[in-house]
């Protein structure tokens, strides 16, 4: 039974991806395109391959549910992001049909040439994941600066949902609300963009600072690292460890990368543009920061901006919660409910606050 289930789940979402790719096919250009379709024709190859391994069992795929509502609302969202950040989306689904059919190998009940089939379509998957994770890198500099933006907006939202929820609890008069709303706001923006500009700076002087002394030494004293090279590699290369390292010494660039990878952990990766990292966190905390407060620069009254404010930040909070998780490979769902929770609990406690704290000075709220 637990096998039959496994199998629809895997038709399932290979028909899915299958939609997905092909859809993101459409609007993509040049090599990303041809990638598209190349998954996506390899997606209904193992779609094809699940409908005959269910049909033999009795099972009509037609029967299953393809398109159900949180797979539309995922397949809107990714019409909102754009190529990258759904190749990132579609990068995780990935992931966890590698686990599904690893799971699927250590099934009873499978033929042996239904277990072959499994595993050729597992190693298609792995191969659909170092596709997209090449796409991805090339798109690194763009997910890094929508991390900026995302995590700004949130953090904006956050704190001037709260604010604002305090002072509608103490004053209750719209425009004082936003306007007191508005300059927590901008400070914030402006301590956010500042902050972020210098830690990335700070990131950016270290790393060019370790290859600056990384490029010397291997120039001058390539034999140092050629024994740390050789103990780091004993572990995976045995006793070959020491002539790969020598091997490697002989091309100073080669040496060079290896000693950036296996003894520091850096990869080749885009230099950091700190002013950019700072101008996308600071604009988009006060774009997060001005969104709860739309209902008070309307100047509505308590009862109608306080639900409204609180309806606009719970749609934008799911918003940058899901961008957060695709970018982090979280669970959508959970990271969904982690910031509702968080962003709009905190509201209502400094909304309480805000009341007792009008209640003992004895001032009306509206």
């Amino acid at each position: 039974m637990k096998l039959i289930e496994q199998a629809k789940r895997a038709y399932v979402e290979e028909r899915r991806a299958e939609i997905f790719y092909a859809s993101l096919a459409r609007k993509a250009r040049g090599r990303v395109r041809e990638k598209l379709e190349k998954l996506a024709r390899m997606e209904k190859g193992h779609a094809a391959f699940w409908a005959a391994f269910l049909g033999r069992r009795g099972v009509d795929p037609a029967s299953l549910r393809v398109m159900d509502l949180g797979t539309r609302l995922k397949f809107a969202l990714m019409r909102i992001l754009g190529t990258g950040l759904s190749i990132r989306l579609l990068e995780l689904g990935e992931g966890e049909a590698v686990e599904l059919y690893s799971s699927l190998l250590e099934s009873e009940g499978l033929t042996e040439e239904e277990r072959e089939g499994v595993r050729r379509i597992l190693e298609e998957e792995l191969v659909h994941e170092h596709e997209l994770a090449e796409e991805e890198g090339a798109l690194k500099g763009f997910l890094e600066h929508v991390r900026d933006a995302v995590l700004g907006m949130n953090d904006g939202l956050v704190e001037v949902l709260s604010v604002s929820m305090g002072l509608a609890g103490a004053y209750g008069e719209p425009r004082n609300v936003a306007l007191g709303g508005l300059i927590v706001g901008i400070a914030g923006a402006l301590s956010m963009g500042i902050g972020a500009y210098a830690s990335v700076k700070a990131q950016k002087e270290v790393r060019e600072s370790t290859l600056r002394r990384i490029s010397l030494a291997v120039l001058h004293a390539p034999g140092l690292f050629v024994r740390r090279l050789s103990e780091a590699l004993k572990g995976i290369l045995g006793q070959g460890a020491e002539e790969a390292a020598r091997r490697m010494a002989e091309d100073r660039e080669a040496l060079k990368r290896a000693v950036l990878g296996q003894l520091y952990g850096m990869g080749e990766e885009p230099p950091e543009r700190p002013g950019m990292s700072g101008l996308y966190t600071g604009l988009f905390y006060i774009a997060g920061a001005v969104v709860p407060l739309i209902p008070y620069f309307l100047g509505l009254e308590l009862r109608y901006s306080v639900p409204l404010s609180m309806a606009l930040a719970g749609v934008l909070l799911s918003f940058t919660a899901s961008i957060i998780a695709i970018l982090g490979g979280l669970s959508l769902r959970k990271k969904v409910a982690e910031l509702l929770a968080a962003g709009l609990g905190s509201a209502l406690l400094t909304y309480g606050i805000g009341r007792l704290a009008s209640a003992l000075l004895g001032l009306q709220v509206t």
